[in-house]
């Protein structure tokens, strides 16, 4: 095997406690929020966990694209971290809206969109150019 950096375990520990979060949440949302709060911020958290989920999926596939190579070391680690920021600013701040119920929190899920945006621009610019390289 060829002397290679690869993003460090920590890297899938924080994957591994994302994901068990947005099971925690998801839990949450469906046992203690859904009858308590009002049904558009209750769409807003189930869209947030939604999001949240399905981005932790992501960060699992960049872990096995980069030891596949398929990406580069920085351009895995690139993406962990944009895709890092969407779930925090689009996911989070979805939580803290459904949860506070202050209105202005919305303002910063579109931030949180286009970290997505970006980030997923940026790695099929990252297998195109992987392509190439071979």
């Amino acid at each position: 095997m060829h002397n290679r950096d690869y993003l460090p375990r920590s890297y899938a520990a924080c994957t591994a406690v994302l994901g068990a979060l947005a099971v925690v949440a998801g839990a949450f949302g469906a046992h203690a929020l859904r009858d308590r709060i009002d049904p558009r911020l209750f769409d807003a958290f189930e869209k947030g966990v939604f999001y949240h989920l399905f981005h932790v999926l992501v960060l699992l596939f960049l872990l096995s694209a980069e030891r596949a190579s398929l990406l580069s070391h920085r351009d895995a680690r690139n993406a962990f971290h944009g895709f890092l920021i969407g779930i925090g600013l689009f996911s989070g701040s979805l939580y803290l809206l459904a949860l506070t119920g202050f209105r202005p929190l919305g303002m910063v899920t579109p931030f949180g969109g286009t970290a997505f945006i970006i980030t997923w621009a940026f790695l099929a610019r990252a297998f195109m150019r992987s392509e190439t390289s071979r």
